[in-house]
């Protein structure tokens, strides 16, 4: 006779949302513009695209860059309504260090592989509730949007190209909220700083100016800086802000002094920041640097930023989606995440969105894994909500 575990993880492993979610593991989608030459989410997208068509839904696939899709399905109730979009995305980051990043291995109720909680879990989690949906009639009111959206681990392409072709009432973005309702997330800016000194033999210290030690001082200011935000905590759910050193070059040979080097950092924001506050912040203390020293001579820009989030606080879409999750058999907490989503780019685009998905660990680690059954909940949830929203 079998044990209940095996037979539980035999019927799980049967599951047409487990068996979607191990193809997508299996299908590398690794971002080339993280990873020069990856494959991109060409392949992905077609395997998304034949199961949202199997299920009946008209299928919309739009290239956001060479070989690199949106695919769109929408199911439509029998009568006008409310509209529902399911959204997340495709590309996975690269897999550096991992031994079998694309083999899917299943233990201990875990799915492992590259992407599977960031964020194919997710996308499985709401194809399976379109197949739960149509399997029982279908929506009897108003549109289902299901979106399966290209680079939001880069800059976002697909999101950007979706808010230009689809709107909806509500959204949901299944990124891994370990099954919590997440009505706020934390954006980022990316800062570059330059110093400059004067190029020198290193036996000639009057003549040479060192620019990577003048890098040195800006380095001071901003740990300063940033040990002063995370002591100042001025959201209830995201906490405070920060900023850390990413990336630092210079200089050319040991026996030169440096005649420049290069810095750049990421501030991390809270809703109601500016979105600039990165570059003046070390615009301030370049200002600041060059006023005790008049020699000092340093640059600073932005080449890259994405708003926080949060939502309206009068929307009904988180209590909506709790609700649902009470009839699942869930309780989820409200919270808000300190990393950025898509979910920004569709509350800019003016639909009320929330993040809502299966929990895991190893988010772009060398070993990822999303729970089994957090998977299948959320996408009972996710079925609950579609018929009480539409």
């Amino acid at each position: 006779m079998l044990h209940a575990s095996i037979i539980s993880r035999m019927s799980s492993d049967l599951d047409p949302t487990i068996l979607l979610l191990r193809d997508l593991v299996a299908i590398d989608s690794i971002n080339p513009s993280l990873v020069p030459g990856a494959r991109g989410e060409a392949d992905v997208g077609r395997r998304l695209a034949a199961e949202l068509g199997a299920l009946g839904l008209a299928v919309e696939i739009t290239e956001v860059a060479p070989g690199r899709p949106n695919v769109v399905g929408v199911l439509e109730g029998r009568r006008p309504g409310r509209s529902l979009m399911l959204c997340g995305h495709t590309d996975t980051v690269g897999v550096t260090g991992m031994s079998r990043p694309f083999d899917p291995d299943t233990r201990d109720g875990r799915l492992y592989g590259r992407g599977a909680q960031d964020m194919k879990g997710g996308v499985a989690a709401m194809v399976g509730a379109v197949r739960r949906l149509v399997e029982s009639g279908g929506l009897a009111t108003g549109r289902l949007i299901v979106a399966a959206v290209a680079d939001e681990e880069h800059a976002s392409l697909g999101a950007d190209a979706l808010v230009a072709r689809w709107r909806a009432d509500a959204a949901v973005v299944t990124e891994p909220t370990g099954l919590d309702v997440a009505v706020a997330h934390k954006g980022f800016q990316w800062v570059v700083v330059e110093t400059r000194g004067r190029a020198a033999h290193g036996s000639r210290p009057r003549e040479g100016r060192d620019a990577i030690l003048r890098m040195g001082r800006v380095l001071s200011r901003l740990e300063l800086l940033d040990a002063t935000l995370q002591r100042d905590v001025r959201h209830p759910l995201l906490g405070s802000a920060s900023l850390h050193a990413s990336t630092i070059e210079g200089g050319q040979e040991l026996s030169s002094y440096p005649a420049r080097s290069s810095l750049q950092f990421e501030r991390r924001t809270l809703p109601g920041e500016p979105s600039n506050v990165g570059l003046a912040e070390a615009t301030a203390i370049l200002e600041t640097l060059r006023e005790e020293d008049p020699e000092f001579d340093g640059a600073a820009k932005m080449i890259f930023g994405r708003e926080p989030y949060a939502i309206d606080p009068e929307s009904p879409l988180p209590d909506a989606l709790i609700r649902a999750a009470a009839v699942a058999r869930h309780v989820p907490a409200r919270v808000g995440m300190s990393f950025w989503t898509d979910a920004a780019i569709l509350g800019a685009a003016g639909i009320p969105t929330v993040l809502f998905g299966p929990g895991g660990a190893g988010l772009h680690s060398t070993e990822e894994y999303v729970l089994i059954e957090d998977v299948c909940r959320c996408r009972d949830v996710l079925v609950e909500l579609a018929r009480t929203i539409t």
